[in-house]
Order: structure tokens, then sequence, then C-alpha cells
């Protein structure tokens, strides 16, 4: 198989329910030299059979190692040249990769390019659900999700992710970019948009996230 431009890692434990609608908006940015790898992190749902329907390739745990080392294994198959993680339930905005893919051939100075992600409930969500719930009024940076293209590259640089750590990798990563010198530039366009609904990661895992929150920033402090 021929090296692509742009490969795009989506993992997933049992995200049949959206990421049909996931597919179709990478699908909408109208850009062909690109591979899209699903990493099946043990789900016993449809998802891998979604994925497959639009021509993903499939990379299967049969037991969940957790969404981190899926993004390593992820990577370890990735062809392109450029390199995207994308969450299982969130909405790429059209348009969106061709202009961060733009911004990174045009810049050679550059590793990574990061644009705006914007919050919504999930349709699926009641009244009284989504009062229990805070949302960002407005776009923010600072999420993979379809949200940030980077050189594939880079990670032979600053390595891959510590799979021991089950969130908070964006934190490492921005911090490994900054001690490399790698140029990240900040793009005021709404990528994606990030689905809030009653099971996202963040929610359900919050001692895990301070746990390695806390770790992170123990270690950086160190250094």
């Amino acid at each position: 198989m021929n090296n692509c431009l742009v490969s795009i890692i989506i993992t997933t434990k049992n995200g049949g329910n959206y990421l049909e609608e996931v597919l179709r908006g990478i699908k909408s940015q109208n850009f062909d030299d690109l591979e899209i790898i699903l990493i099946d992190d043990g789900s016993d749902d449809n998802s891998a059979q979604i994925a497959e329907s639009f021509g993903c390739v499939i990379l299967r745990n049969p037991i969940s190692k957790g969404y981190v080392a899926a993004k390593n294994m992820g990577l370890g198959i990735a062809k392109g040249k450029y390199v995207m993680f994308h969450d299982h339930d969130d909405i790429m905005n059209r348009d969106a990769l061709p202009q961060m893919l733009q911004e990174l051939q045009e810049n050679a100075e550059l590793s990574a390019v990061m644009m705006q992600v914007q919050d919504f409930f999930s349709p699926e969500l009641s009244e009284s659900e989504r009062q229990k719930i805070t949302i960002r009024s407005g776009p923010y940076f600072g999420l993979f999700s379809g949200a940030i293209l980077m050189k594939k590259a880079v990670f032979d640089k600053i390595g891959l992710f510590d799979a021991a750590i089950k969130t908070g990798e964006i934190i490492q990563w921005q911090d490994q970019m900054n001690k490399n010198n790698l140029a990240i530039k900040k793009l005021n366009f709404v990528a994606t948009n990030k689905r809030v609904h009653s099971t996202n990661l963040g929610r359900i895992d919050k001692e895990s996230k301070s746990k390695d929150y806390a770790a992170l920033l123990r270690v950086k402090i160190k250094c």
C-alpha cells in the first residue's frame, strides 16, 4: 500500500451509535489522499462493521487497552505524512482538514496546527440531563479531537504517548512539543463539534483524569 498524505486515527469502545455520523463528517472534507484508521478497543457493538462500510483500516483489541494505548497502535500503522486524532463521537466541520493541511504545507517551520472545538449537546439528552451538565458557550482550543493536524515525524522526536496514563495525553503532548521547540500555530476556525453526552470519557472517568493530570504535573515540576 502506498503512503497517503493524511492518516486520521479514531479510537472507540462501543461507539457505534455515533460513528457513522463521525465518519460522514470526515468524508465531507472531500479529501481523497486520506486513510482512516479505527482502533476498536474491546467493543461488543457494531463499531467495526460501520467502519468497514466506510473503507476504514481496522485494528481490534479483544480486551480494552485504553484509548491512549490505542492511539499508539494507530500511530504504529499510520502511513500518512500528517496525522490527526479524532474521537468516535465528535463531528468535523467541512473544510477544516484542507485548511489545516494548507497551513502546514505552506509553513515549513510548523510541526502542527490547532483549530478550535465547539461543545454541543447530543440530541438524545433530555432537558433535565442537559441542566445537570455545564458546557462551554464558545469555541476553545486544546483538544486533539479533529482539531489538531501534525506532521507524523513529530513522534520521531517526542516519542509515543505514555500508555500508563488513561487520559491527559494532550498535556503530555504539548509539554513535549514545547521541550523540543516544535512550533504549533493556532487557527481561528471551529474544526470540530464536540458532542456532550451521558457517557463522555472525561465525565465518567474523572478520578483517573485527576490522577493522571497530577502525575503529569509532578513530572513537569521535576523537570
